[in-house]
């Protein structure tokens, strides 16, 4: 009899972790670390310039963005609005990229005539 119980007990406890082992190896996949600074991943005009020029670069060509230098960064109510500049006098449009401080995202990018 104890070896029927034995059997028994050895059975419910190899279905327990059949049914449980996928639910824990799951949880575990979705739980991946991740690591975000309190001031957001573009915390500061230096970071939000640097991801600016990396966006506008593949697009509008690396001659014409470095020409709009100085950049410029404002911060205003969590979006960092950089814009490119030019030189006194001369007249058309810059570079322009909205970037979420929080997530780094970017809202919008432009170029004006």
């Amino acid at each position: 009899m104890n070896y029927k119980k034995l059997i028994l007990s050895i059975a419910v406890i190899l279905v327990f972790c059949l049914i449980t082992s996928p639910i824990i190896l799951h949880a575990e996949e979705t739980q991946k670390h991740n690591y975000k600074p309190k001031e957001g991943y573009v915390p500061d005009e230096e970071t939000a310039i640097k991801i600016a020029v990396a966006v506008w670069i593949p697009i509008y060509g690396k001659e014409e963005i470095e020409s709009e230098k100085p950049y410029q960064a404002t911060l205003k109510d969590g979006i960092w609005y950089v814009i490119g500049s030019l030189p006194e006098g001369w007249l058309g449009g810059v570079a322009e990229v909205e970037i979420s401080k929080d997530d780094g995202c970017i809202i919008r990018i432009s170029h004006g005539e």
